[in-house]
């Protein structure tokens, strides 16, 4: 749940009644932040020092308006080599609403184009972990909204530079915590600076017991003192409390050259966030055209199936969702082929009803679901429904050809289709990964990520991936002048678009051990039945137990999903080097071995997304490049750790399914 936060407005200025405290200085809050944050971090002069593909990462506690990030991004743009990049981020427990931002932000017309472009994109920022990447992928935000102390802890980032900006100590002590302090530090990348208003002496007492060097310097307008420092050489390291299974691999030094494996949602949406991070990728399918299999049906619905806890999938399905909206309209906008329709979710059953009932009771989705009763349902919908669900009004269907077509127009970005990969080669000496097919190579690159669906685990370094193949098939029927009533996507057990180009989507089917894609009578049949079971009324408009089974069209596509449910995203170790390090976890589980992973050099996944693909790829796509480039994960470290390819064999080694034995040389 978003805590409401209560604002008010005194000399054209936003104001906390909360904390009765200002957002910035009276005298200007622009100078304000180029002096207490920008100056006396360094900032320009770090700027212009970074390497021409460096990376620079600043942490924040205190959103607020925007303000500091506005300006950290103009001073990057202006300073910055061409090809550097900035990952910005900060955590907010209580934001403002859309209409507040903008007229705060508006107060500084130097600001214009940068603010214009945060308040597009800064919509319903709900709890939770939300990523916007502006300046052509250049710059990255990673916006939390949420508890500092809660969030932190969760955070998977080596912060460069810090600005600790809540409010006044005096207003707001349980910010300023030695926890938050302590959280700082473990974050930090050595010789990590801070800058912040305050000279209160418990938060230079609090920063000196985490590790920081402090002094005293001028503060701002009629502010006297403030704060600023450095972390010492012998402060705590992120890595340290990082369990060795999942630390971060350095990113690689080698030519930015990468090879994505498949030409679906996963595969685009990979090689689009590489792209934009100024990697030059080769985007290999084996199909003539890019869009053959799942991705090539007609309606792809944004489809969030929640939880009322914040389970991984909840928090995966909620943070891509958001990603995705964002990345629809900054790609697609007004574009045909993405209609933002809402989407009614009905429950299956009363447990079902129950559990929508919790979700929205439970607020967790607030701001992006809603409950209706059988009437607004139903004028909604257009059509009549018996009974009511959740609406997701910002939700919709999309052409799932036409996004990955538009994330592969990056001048970044070549497609090589009609080749398969059938062969992963990796020299040690050039640190290259070669791709091979029939003909021979195909590709090479320093990375290479692995995003072709269950043909994931073809390959020997990653045949141990536990990856499920499941059918389904769609039913495309033709629209009658009663069904083009249909105004929104309706999800059941299965699910219907509306009408678009004379032609209703519906399904899908849900087949294990299906060794075949011909669409079959009998799935259409199920499908009917599961639109029958949903809406009587759009069943009986596309014709009922009269329809001709005959002329209605379909297409079959194989699915990937995991054990768990949850997608594949993420580096892979080697399976042998892996079992023999952490053999000992097979005696007992409870060991907290310290050995880093032999992670294979530059080999990554994204796959096993299932149903949810359209709305979980995108985001995966996004913590591939984190991996990578070593950005701020774009989501919480636990949610990190729960996609981690190398969970599997984890766990196989702790429940003694696993022989270490076995993999002895």
């Amino acid at each position: 749940m978003t805590p409401q936060h209560k604002l008010a407005w005194q000399d054209g200025q936003p104001f906390s009644t909360e904390f009765g405290d200002v957002y910035f200085s009276r005298d200007s809050g622009l100078e304000e932040t180029r002096h207490v944050f920008i100056a006396n971090n360094s900032l320009p002069e770090r700027f212009a020092a970074l390497a021409p593909e460096g990376l620079f990462t600043i942490g924040e506690t205190g959103f607020g308006t925007g303000l500091n990030f506005l300006c950290t991004w103009q001073s990057f743009v202006r300073h910055a080599p061409a090809g550097a990049r900035l990952s910005f981020v900060s955590v907010e427990k209580f934001p403002l609403d859309e209409s507040d931002l903008a007229q705060a932000l508006a107060l500084w017309p130097e600001l214009e184009r940068e603010a214009a472009e945060l308040c597009t994109a800064y919509r319903r920022p709900t709890s939770g972990w939300h990523r916007l990447v502006f300046e052509g992928g250049r710059i990255s935000l990673t916006l939390i909204i949420g508890d500092a102390m809660e969030s932190l802890p969760q955070c998977d980032a080596r912060i460069d530079a810090w600005f600790l900006d809540g409010f006044s100590p005096a207003r707001n002590p349980q910010m300023w915590d030695q926890a938050l302090f302590d959280s700082m530090a473990r974050l930090s990348a050595p010789g990590a600076t801070f800058a912040t208003f305050t000279s209160a002496g418990f938060v230079r007492r609090g920063l000196q017991a985490a590790g920081f060097d402090v002094e005293k310097t001028a503060g701002y307008g009629s502010k006297r003192e403030m704060c600023r420092g450095r972390l010492t050489a012998d402060a705590p390291s992120a890595v340290a409390w990082q369990a060795p299974w999942f630390a971060r691999p350095a990113p690689s030094q080698r030519p930015r050259q990468a090879v994505v494996i498949g030409g679906g949602v996963a595969g685009a949406a990979t090689a689009w966030s590489l792209a934009m991070r100024g990697w030059q990728v080769r985007l290999i399918e084996r199909h003539p055209a890019l869009a053959r299999e799942g991705s090539g049906n007609p309606q792809g619905v944004l489809y969030a199936r929640l939880s009322a806890h914040p389970t991984p999938l909840t928090q995966l399905v909620l943070a891509g969702y958001r990603y995705t909206l964002a990345l629809l309209d900054t790609l697609l906008g007004d574009s045909p082929d993405w209609h933002r329709s809402g989407v009614l979710q009905l429950p299956i059953d009363e447990e079902d009803a129950r559990r929508q009932a919790d979700i929205v009771a439970s607020r967790i989705a607030e701001g992006w679901v809603e409950a209706v009763d059988a009437q607004r349902a139903s004028a909604l919908a257009g059509v009549p429904l018996g009974h009511g669900g959740l609406f997701f009004a910002q939700g919709g269907w999309i052409r799932p050809a036409a996004l990955i077509d538009a994330l592969c127009r990056h001048p970044g970005i070549e497609k090589i289709t009609g080749q398969a990969a059938l062969e992963l080669d990796y020299s040690p000496e050039t640190g290259a990964w070669i791709v091979l097919g029939e003909q021979g190579a195909i590709a090479m690159g320093s990375v290479v990520v692995l995003a072709g669906a269950a043909d994931t685990a073809a390959f020997d370094c990653t045949s141990h991936l536990p990856l499920k193949r499941i059918r389904g098939q769609i039913t495309i029927a033709a629209a009658t002048p009663a069904s083009s009533r249909l105004a929104t996507v309706l999800c059941r057990d299965g699910y219907i678009g509306p009408a678009h180009e004379g032609r209703h989507t519906l399904g899908a089917s849900f087949k294990f051990n299906a060794d075949n894609l011909q669409p079959t009578r009998e799935e259409h049949m199920e499908n009917l039945q599961m639109l029958q079971n949903s809406c009587p009324a759009m069943y009986q408009a596309l014709g009922g137990d009269a329809l001709d089974l005959e002329t209605l069209q379909g297409r079959a596509a194989y699915r990937c999903t995991s054990p768990d449910y949850l997608p594949l995203v993420g580096p892979v170790a080697a399976r042998r080097e892996f079992v023999q390090r952490y053999r000992e976890l097979a005696r007992d589980a409870s060991l907290q071995l310290r050995a880093d992973s032999p992670l294979l050099p530059g080999l990554f996944i994204n796959t096993g997304h299932g149903s949810r693909g359209m709305i979980t790829a995108p985001l995966s796509g996004e913590i591939i490049a984190a991996w990578i480039d070593g950005e701020a994960m774009p989501v919480p470290r636990d949610l990190a750790e729960a996609l981690h390819p190398d969970r599997f064999l984890l766990r196989s080694l702790m429940r003694g399914r696993i022989d270490p034995d076995a993999y002895e040389d």
